[in-house]
């Protein structure tokens, strides 16, 4: 790895070659720079530094959409919805700013009188947009907060050579810890299976994520239930700021006689201030 050559080499050369009482070659000076490249490689340290230099304030303007779908129920019971938001989002040095198209708000006062007229009336529009207000958005334009957290509450385990979207990269795994959860959330967890992977580059720059969660346990004695989550992001850099260019969100579940799963994606396109 290119990055730690110019620190290590004149350490090298210089302390071994008296212990050995003669210099080396620059060949083997070069192969010991790789092996202690490698042995010194810390993709965990590149990555916390990473994070802490991409929490910047760097003008931002995107559109965010959200689509989102989800089933409940089977049979003649089965309710299946699909949700479509999207608003502009402008971040300066003024605050940030969330713009909602005249389209989108056509449709979210026709769903709103919908829904005053029966109560059991489908509001996909309404559901989508709460992927999309200002606090769903955070983690999208200013992502380094919201993976830092993620993995405080995470166990590092191992870090491997890998690739994403073909190019070299650093595959760093972590183990989510049911003893990290608070204890509202575990009261009733009878088994709980938690893992984050973080795909970084050269640089320890965050490219990818994947965090999954499986739970099930039981309440009241006799209401067993089971949920699986998992969730990916893709993620870009803009000046000193750590983005998140998708979020794709999945859950499942089933307990007390009922089935429901469903996936919200997000995606974030760069606009010219």
């Amino acid at each position: 790895m290119q990055y730690a050559k110019q620190f290590i080499l004149r350490p090298v050369s210089t302390v071994l070659a008296p212990v050995f009482g003669f210099g080396l070659t620059s060949s083997l000076a070069l192969a010991l720079t790789v092996v202690s490249s490698t042995a010194h490689a810390d993709g965990l340290s590149d990555l916390k530094a990473a994070l802490a230099r991409l929490q910047g304030q760097t003008p931002l303007k995107a559109v965010v959409e959200a689509k989102t779908w989800n089933r409940q129920g089977e049979g003649k019971e089965l309710e299946e919805t699909h949700g479509v938001a999207s608003v502009l989002v402008e971040e300066t040095g003024r605050g940030l700013h969330v713009l909602y198209s005249k389209e989108m708000l056509v449709k979210l006062e026709a769903e709103e009188r919908l829904k005053e007229k029966d109560n059991k009336a489908k509001t996909p529009t309404l559901s989508a947009l709460n992927e999309v207000n200002s606090s769903a958005l955070r983690p999208m334009i200013s992502a380094a907060g919201g993976l830092a957290r993620s993995m405080e509450k995470a166990t590092y385990k191992s870090e491997k050579l890998d690739s994403f979207n073909g190019k070299p990269a650093r595959l760093l795994s972590f183990e989510l810890s049911i003893d990290k959860l608070s204890e509202k959330d575990r009261k009733y967890m009878k088994k709980f299976d938690g893992n984050l992977d973080i795909w970084i580059a050269a640089d320890g720059t965050p490219l990818a994520s994947r965090q999954t969660q499986a739970i099930s346990g039981r309440a009241f004695i006799v209401i067993s239930f089971e949920m699986k989550n998992e969730e990916e992001w893709i993620y870009s850099t803009l000046g000193d700021r750590l983005i998140a260019l998708k979020k794709e969100s999945k859950n499942s579940g089933s307990g007390m006689g009922e089935k429901g799963e469903g996936k919200v994606t997000k995606t974030l396109q760069l606009q010219a201030l």
